[in-house]
């Protein structure tokens, strides 16, 4: 496989990219970290990775931005999927349930 570009947009005290940042450390996904001022200027690729939104985390793989932090969780579970790392959510349909439900109060209450 050929050499991957992966790219973090993050504000260091971000608690959605903090779980954008673990989820690659647990799959062994190297990346280039990029510090966002989300109170001052914002940068030129901030801008044009996440137009809509215009906020971090963003994740730059390839080229190509994916924005929303459960979003990116999903997408890197999905691409770095092997025999070696396990998933980032059980496989039990109940306990990912449980998963999902406890990260989305944490997006909505803290």
């Amino acid at each position: 496989m050929s050499e991957e570009k992966v790219v973090v947009l993050n504000f260091w005290p971000s608690m959605f990219g903090a779980r954008v940042i673990m989820a690659l450390e647990e799959k062994e996904v190297k990346f280039e970290y990029k510090e966002e001022d989300v109170f001052g200027q914002k940068t030129d690729l901030l801008l044009q990775t996440n137009p809509i939104n215009k906020k971090i985390p963003v994740l730059i793989h390839n080229g190509k931005p994916v924005c929303e932090s459960n979003v990116i969780l999903e997408y890197i579970d999905e691409v770095w999927k092997d025999d070696k790392t396990l998933g980032l959510l059980p496989s039990d349909p109940y306990q990912k349930s449980q998963c999902r439900f406890w990260a989305d109060m944490i997006d909505k209450k803290l």
